[in-house]
């Protein structure tokens, strides 16, 4: 297998794990870290992009809803979030939670910038974490 087979590989399901659609982008990055260890910094950067771009996308998504109304009474688990705000994101790579952060970001309207640095440094972070441990 050739070295832009890993990473294509490795950017498609950090991209899908990323969305509604169903993958698990750590085995995949584990596997790619175990058989091609000369490409963790490579493997790293792509896994990373393809989540980000993945979870901008489920934002996005979340953005094409119609906004609550400004009077709703939003749940207690809403209003926690607004409270938080984008900061929430940086738990954006925990399975099932994350993508919902994402696409409530999106729901709630909060600022693409604020989105974006929060979600890649969650995500870049969590990935990190894995090379130091796995190599």
């Amino acid at each position: 297998m050739t070295t832009l087979s890993w990473l294509a590989g490795l950017w498609l399901s950090a991209f899908s794990s990323a969305t509604i659609l169903p993958g698990n982008s750590e085995a995949v990055f584990a596997a790619a870290l175990h058989f091609q260890p000369q490409l963790w910094l490579a493997a790293w950067l792509v896994v990373s992009i393809g989540n980000i771009m993945g979870g901008a996308m489920t934002a996005w998504l979340g953005w094409r809803v119609p906004a609550p109304p400004k009077q709703s009474r939003l749940t207690p688990y809403l209003r926690h979030a607004e409270r938080l705000g984008p900061i929430s994101l940086l738990l954006s790579w925990v399975p099932v939670v994350g993508d919902a952060l994402c696409a409530l970001a999106g729901w709630l309207r909060w600022p693409w910038l604020a989105v974006l640095i929060y979600l890649s440094l969650g995500k870049i972070a969590r990935y990190g974490v894995m090379v130091w441990l796995l190599l």
